[in-house]
């Protein structure tokens, strides 16, 4: 028996035993995008049941936002508009199934390699759930548990489908026979299993966004069964003549469909009305904490108001016009008594943004507030409901905090909101502008008369003026639609005697303080773009 063991130790150092068969690369790489996929989809589905469990991917999305130059956020708006978000999300998406590759290739070596990878992703995803006020960490922390559980038994399963077996290997040219070896993997069984786990995954991501749904149902069902108090002092019908009948042009009012929405929630919070309350406290004499009920009881004002974002650029769409309904926010201040020396109101919405404006924005006679309607009827989800800030004369990243959950009175040097440590001013007054919306950059257009026609708006001031210039022709005064008021846009038209050729068009237009809307091209950055809106076009 000795010398058998001997003989055995002695072959052994001649002949090393054969190294452990791997999976291929790719193989691998494909396991390991399944494996997130499956993970990912689970933690959806367990994070759809409860609002207090945030989605790990939109969390890792927010503190992307977070975190972003300005400068890529800016490119974001720009290029993608209203689908910046949905861009987004899938690129967070696109780098989580990436890392799912490496893992999977990692892993056929190492499995431990694969498990800290997972988990690694779990713990980012609950650092950046932590971010978000709502989030209940401790359940957060067990949907990135079963998820990373999920993925990396998911990873096991498919590389070891994709493990070449061993055994004996068929006699070939200069082989004798039965030589040990490895034979290819069963690829029937590896896609089988690859198919099913693909399944599971878009079947869980699947279930979960329905989960979502009915949440967001649950909101939409509450929300259909209230309804807007009646106004104490009702504004008038829009009156004819503030409208005018040209093809193309923007409408006075924008439909709440057609608003513009440039916000930071990745996922449109779902707030209960029953449960909600208005927080306003600070350097107050008298804390007030309020009901939508509560809201509903005050007196109801309207306000025709255009709003902008300051991303806005030059001759952009961010920029809308609505008949707003809710309680004077002068009126809130009064009720909760602010103290000397409040010289800034910040805000948060229910999802943690935040922004902040002068109090005297507040209380110097503009109908700012509290909104709880919009075009005659309650808020709708995408735009803040159950109610949000409505400042006229301020761009939306200082004043209009959609969710509103909370007001606190503070002081200028002690508060900043959200945008303004990102490189945006502290102030934030709209500036005067007009837009062409007719005809649109780059069209032709037939000889003859037509017109030229857009929006002027110059909020808290309003508009005198508005001219059109052709090439380099004398400026024209545009015919103006009547005033609804002076936070509200105002449409105008020239009728233009066009001539064949290349033309370009711009406008300008004048407030009644008598300043005109400058020529000087600026960024939005870090208060609003200025300069005049120009189109070019081909007369044929």
């Amino acid at each position: 028996m000795g010398r058998t063991a001997q003989r055995a130790r002695e072959q052994a150092a001649v002949d090393p035993p054969p190294a452990r068969a791997l999976p291929d690369r790719a193989w691998a790489a494909l396991s390991g995008v399944l494996a997130a996929a499956v993970s990912l989809g689970f933690t959806e589905l367990l994070a759809a049941g409860s609002d207090s469990v945030p989605s790990l991917v939109k969390a890792v999305g927010g503190v992307v936002i977070d975190a972003a130059p300005i400068v890529v956020t800016e490119w974001a708006i720009q290029t993608f508009g209203r689908n910046d978000k949905t861009v987004l999300l899938a690129g967070v998406l696109i780098l989580a199934l990436v890392f799912g590759a490496l893992l999977g290739v990692a892993a056929r070596r190492d499995m431990t390699k694969a498990a800290a990878g997972f988990g690694a992703f779990a713990l980012l995803g609950v650092l950046a759930a932590r971010q978000d006020p709502l989030t209940a960490v401790p359940w957060t922390v067990v949907v990135a548990a079963v998820g990373a559980l999920v993925g990396v038994g998911a990873l096991a399963k498919l590389l070891a489908a994709a493990t070449p077996r061993s055994g004996p290997r068929q006699p070939g040219v200069g082989q004798p026979k039965n030589e040990p070896g490895t034979t290819s993997m069963d690829r029937r069984r590896f896609l089988s299993l690859a198919a099913v786990i693909g399944v599971v995954a878009v079947g869980a991501a699947t279930a979960g966004r329905a989960v979502s749904d009915m949440g967001r149902a649950a909101v939409m069902a509450a929300r259909a069964a209230l309804r807007l108090p009646a106004v104490v002092a009702p504004l008038p019908p829009i009156p004819a003549g503030a409208t005018l009948a040209i093809p193309g042009l923007t409408p006075l009012v924008t439909s709440n469909t057609g608003f513009y929405r440039i916000d930071t929630a990745l996922e449109v919070p779902r707030v209960d009305p029953d449960t909600w309350t208005l927080t306003i406290d600070g350097m107050v004499d008298r804390p007030l904490r309020l009901t939508l009920a509560d809201l509903m009881a005050m007196p109801q004002v309207e306000a025709d108001i255009t709003i902008a974002c300051v991303s806005n650029e030059v001759g952009g769409d961010l920029i809308g016009s609505a008949r707003w309904q809710g309680v004077r926010l002068a009126d809130l201040l009064d009720k909760a008594g602010v103290q000397p020396g409040a010289t800034q109101l910040a805000s948060q919405s229910v999802d943690g943004w935040t922004c902040g404006f002068p109090t005297e924005a507040a209380r110097d006679g503009r109908e700012a507030l509290v909104a709880i309607g919009m075009n005659g009827e309650l808020l709708p989800l995408q735009h803040g409901f159950p109610a949000r800030l409505v400042v006229p004369g301020l761009y939306g990243y200082v004043s209009s905090t959609k969710w509103l959950s909370h007001i606190r009175l503070t002081t200028l040097e002690d508060f900043d909101g959200y945008w303004v440590p990102r490189g945006w001013s502290k102030l934030g007054p709209i500036k005067i502008h007009s837009r062409i919306d007719v005809p649109d950059s780059g069209t032709r257009i037939p000889a003859g008369r037509t017109p030229i026609a857009g929006v002027a708006w110059a909020q808290r001031r309003g508009i005198a003026t508005v001219e059109v210039q052709v090439d380099d022709e004398p400026w024209v005064a545009a015919r103006l639609s009547d005033e609804v008021g002076v936070d509200m846009w105002r449409q105008w038209v020239v009728e233009w005697d066009a001539t064949p050729g290349e033309h370009r068009i711009a406008v300008r237009t004048t407030d009644r303080t008598g300043e005109v809307q400058t020529a000087e091209r600026r960024d939005v950055m870090p208060d609003g773009a200025t300069g005049h809106h120009t189109v070019q076009v081909r007369v044929t």
